[in-house]
């Protein structure tokens, strides 16, 4: 797991944490943060674990949280960070805003999504409304009813290991039809022909 920076010099104005495993990205959200006027990073955190400690730690007033971590389902994790540091106020910032961790983490708590494409003033803008007023109207793509669902998304998983319907059918606790009725719902989603493009599919945007 990678070492979290933990604090970030100035602590005044809007406080930040950013939440993401990958250090360019990381770096590169708290570097355009820095230009913000009124906002500092008082941290950077690398995992779920990570984040939860230093929510309990410095009590952010928003957390940027990467919707794909390497220990802890973002859900999970709003809702840890929420129990220590009951303010903060979380946005989900992710490259795959029809990811089936996204609902349940906005059910969790985080105020919306924000697509990692955004430009830093957008972002600026963004940190500054929800830490205002709790709400996000610059957002990402909301949840629709096409999109994958996190029981969709076990198929999506177990698919790409391998497995056969009965194999998940077993894992989940599920009949065989239900377990092919999920399947073709999926693949539908997901424009897929049949199982080998359905990995290649969902591959190309970001479930496996």
């Amino acid at each position: 797991m990678a070492n979290a920076i933990t604090q970030v010099s100035d602590s005044s104005g809007i406080r930040v944490l950013v939440v993401d495993d990958h250090p360019v990205v990381r770096d590169g959200v708290a570097s355009q943060l820095k230009s913000c006027t009124e906002v500092s990073v008082v941290g950077l955190a690398a995992s779920g674990c990570e984040a939860v400690a230093m929510c309990g730690q410095y009590r952010p007033d928003v957390v940027l949280l990467d919707l794909r971590l390497p220990d802890m389902a973002a859900h999970d994790v709003v809702d840890r960070a929420l129990a220590v540091s009951p303010r903060s106020k979380h946005i989900v910032f992710t490259a795959f805003p029809e990811h089936a961790e996204v609902a349940p983490a906005l059910a969790a708590g985080a105020c919306g999504i924000l697509v990692k494409e955004i430009s830093g003033a957008d972002l600026c803008t963004a940190v500054r409304e929800v830490a205002t007023t709790g709400k996000l109207t610059l957002s990402g793509p909301q949840p629709t009813t096409n999109m994958i669902t996190p029981r969709e998304y076990d198929m999506i998983r177990l698919v790409g290991a391998g497995y056969t319907n009965s194999e998940i059918g077993y894992e989940l606790n599920l009949s065989v039809n239900t377990v092919k009725d999920y399947i073709r719902n999926v693949m539908q989603k997901l424009a897929a022909r049949n199982r080998a493009q359905l990995i290649t599919n969902a591959r190309s945007r970001g479930f496996l």
